[in-house]
């Protein structure tokens, strides 16, 4: 019998639309890791031109890769960078419908 092979399981190529990489960016904002959060940007970051965005970030690619590998330890400074330099916006809402 002959062995079944699959291909690596690759979120990035499930992030075809901007809507889709909001969605998933919430997603992973209420989970609330931050080793989840930087995991899922470095998703999207992936799903984008990884080159771009070292150069519109001024760091490395492999400085990103390491940052948002979900091991790594990113500065809150370097997240909003490579946010902004991939056109997201971090937004700040109520956890529930009971705060006014």
């Amino acid at each position: 019998m002959e062995a079944v092979k699959f291909s690596r399981y690759d979120m990035a190529d499930y992030l075809k639309s901007e809507g889709d990489i909001a969605v998933y960016m919430e997603a992973a904002m209420e989970d609330g890791d931050p080793a989840v959060i930087a995991a899922a940007l470095g998703n999207v970051a992936r799903a984008r031109n990884m080159s771009q965005l070292a150069r519109d970030t001024g760091l490395s690619r492999e400085g990103i890769y390491k940052a948002l590998s979900g091991d790594g330890n990113p500065s809150f400074a370097t997240i909003l960078k490579i946010a902004q330099a991939l056109g997201l916006r971090m937004e700040f809402k109520p956890a529930s419908a009971e705060h006014h």
